[in-house]
């Protein structure tokens, strides 16, 4: 019997101790300050390629082209030139050319109009010009002798086009305007001789008399041609 006690204590003890030393061990752990491990702010190459290539670009930004002017404005013409009305001719072709020459003159085609009519008074037109009234070359007696325009998409030498304010061509012009009565309507013809002294005169058409009519047509030449107002006659 009093063996089986002293064995029973025995065991009593070493559990103690077994507890003992767990209870340290969890001490141990529970106070021991935690490993720090350093964060790499940097992310992988690999990573951050694949992120890049499988994002879809951006679409570019539509572009809208400059609007195209209007009301009184010129637009470009088909030469590319708004300019090339001068009072020596039009362009490199100057007054007085034969017309043997006005082709290689222009740079390109010119159709011929009214020489089955007339074959000392007719016009050359750009093959682009869809009416020649817009756009011509007058042929005298073989000869350039004016360009006429009704299209308000070229300048005159000076700066008037169509549509332009006789208002607004008198304070252009100051000083250099010949009036005239028009002779099949109630507008008027505004003469202008070449500044510069030559035989040129630039005739501009208007609407009416008043500071608000507006300019219909204009031409540039030389006498007697320049003061033809149907055409060849």
């Amino acid at each position: 019997m009093r063996r089986m006690s002293l064995l029973l204590l025995a065991a009593t003890m070493l559990a103690g101790c077994a507890d003992e030393r767990a209870s340290g061990d969890a001490v141990t752990a529970g106070t021991q300050a935690p490993q720090t491990v350093p964060q790499d702010r940097t992310p992988p190459a690999q990573a951050s390629t694949g992120a890049a290539s499988s994002m879809p670009s951006a679409a570019a930004p539509v572009t809208t082209p400059p609007p195209v002017p209007d009301g009184d404005a010129p637009t470009p013409v088909p030469d590319g030139d708004l300019n090339l009305a001068r009072f020596s001719g039009y362009g490199d072709i100057p007054f007085g050319a034969p017309v043997a020459d006005m082709t290689r003159l222009w740079g390109g085609e010119l159709k011929v109009i009214g020489k089955d009519l007339n074959d000392q008074c007719y016009f050359m037109a750009p093959t682009w010009s869809k009416r020649p009234a817009d756009f011509s070359f007058m042929i005298s007696e073989g000869r350039f002798a004016r360009f006429s325009v009704e299209s308000r998409n070229f300048v005159a030498p000076g700066g008037a086009h169509v549509g332009m304010t006789k208002a607004e061509v008198v304070r252009r012009y100051a000083g250099r305007i010949e009036v005239q009565p028009h002779k099949y309507s109630d507008g008027q013809y505004l003469r202008v001789k070449d500044p510069a002294g030559g035989k040129a005169v630039l005739v501009l058409e208007t609407d009416g008399k008043g500071d608000d009519a507006r300019v219909t047509e204009w031409r540039v030449g030389v006498p007697p041609e320049i003061d033809y107002v149907e055409g060849c006659s």
